[in-house]
């Protein structure tokens, strides 16, 4: 690249971080784990149970696993414009919604439409920053999720400060989706990148190498997910005052975007599965914190801990993915991801059918960590072996 267009080339590549930190933002911070904040104020207002509260989080997720299934198949600027817009969408009808059949449906939809932002807007973003020859810049898009979640956290927090109920913060959060849409709409244009992204043609041949990663990426699907669902819930149950307890979000969402922007820049010399071994271990604890914990300084030990490892994980799952699978690395990245979507889904569906009984979501926390433990022993043990 010349003297020249270096300039250029720093503006271009400020534009795809800020238009893709945006869009990640609201997919992620809205999109997925709105419901989180929000939950509390559900609870306390609209009788919510934390039975039902686990089945439209599975709702969600199982609309991100079926996003991604078909992402692939969608024409990029529509599939990133459309699952904006879909997001604001169906965030604002959860005010308006008082059926819970259909507020499953709208979870589900809000699913669908994050997961096709996600996946292509990754795309896109790293696709033309490797052109620009920047990179790095990659820990500054894949931050949006952390901004997102926090951002969604101190939200609710003035909303809960002001006494507004559930029904409207929903509505609040829509009319934030769609303005931000709206900000980044023409980032996203229907020209060389508005055909659908093709799957790779390369037919994933396992082995019991292949297996492994596979397994232990799933680990991070119900390992994470249930102190993300349920983190500011668990902080009402000993704080009632919003200005305290709602800032278990906002340190998890901070802990995300801090820990991606970091591992972008100076972990990447590191050995993937010792890294991805260590943070699971770091991520178990906080897990298993609050179980053997009670009271608040627990769970934002925990929304650090977990916060701060979940973005790191999925960053070295996918670069090990492609480091063991060449050729094949599209078909092997689709299948761990389709894993990771599916154990997401039994996280919040252990935490309704245990919620009853006494230690019941104690009792799912330490499970969620035994995962992660027994993950993480078996990426050490690879990554000590001479030959994978």
């Amino acid at each position: 690249m010349s003297e020249s267009t270096v300039p250029e080339a720093k503006a271009g590549a400020a534009t795809i971080a800020v238009a893709g930190l945006i869009a990640l933002a609201v997919a992620m911070g809205i999109g997925r784990f709105a419901f989180t904040p929000i939950l509390p104020m559900m609870e306390a207002d609209a009788g919510l149970t934390l039975r039902a509260a686990g089945w439209l989080a599975a709702a969600n997720y199982l609309g991100y696993l079926l996003g991604a299934l078909c992402a692939a198949r969608l024409p990029r600027a529509w599939a990133i414009r459309g699952g904006l817009l879909l997001i604001a969408a169906v965030t604002f009808a959860m005010g308006v919604a008082h059926v819970f059949a259909l507020q499953l449906l709208l979870r589900l939809l809000a699913g669908v439409a994050s997961a096709w932002v996600l996946v292509h807007v990754s795309s896109w973003a790293l696709e033309r920053l490797l052109v620009l020859q920047r990179p790095q810049v990659n820990g500054v898009v894949f931050a949006g999720v952390g901004v997102g979640i926090a951002g969604a956290g101190l939200l609710c927090m003035a909303l809960m400060g002001a006494r507004v109920d559930s029904q409207r913060t929903w509505e609040i959060f829509g009319v934030v989706s769609a303005l931000l849409a709206v900000v980044i709409w023409t980032a996203f244009r229907d020209d060389d990148a508005s055909a659908p992204v093709r799957a790779g043609s390369k037919r994933v041949h396992w082995n019991a190498d292949r297996v492994r990663l596979a397994l232990c990426y799933a680990a991070l699907g119900f390992g994470y997910i249930i102190p993300a669902t349920f983190l500011p819930a668990m902080a009402h149950r000993y704080i009632t005052d919003p200005a305290v307890f709602g800032w278990a979000w906002p340190v998890f969402g901070a802990a995300a975007a801090l820990s991606t922007w970091a591992a972008s820049r100076w972990l990447h010399a590191m050995d993937n599965r010792k890294l991805w071994a260590i943070s699971y271990v770091l991520m178990a604890v906080g897990v298993a914190l609050p179980a053997l914990w009670t009271g608040l300084a627990p769970i934002l030990i925990a929304a650090l801990l977990v916060g701060g490892t979940f973005m790191v994980v999925t960053m070295l799952g996918l670069r090990e993915a492609r480091a063991v699978a060449g050729d094949e690395a599209t078909g092997f990245i689709a299948a761990i991801t389709a894993a990771f979507a599916v154990t997401q889904i039994a996280g919040p569906l252990v935490v309704s059918a245990v919620a009853h009984l006494r230690g019941g979501f104690a009792g799912a926390l330490m499970a969620a960590a035994l995962v992660l433990l027994v993950a993480a022993v078996s990426l050490w043990r690879s990554a000590c072996r001479p030959l994978r």
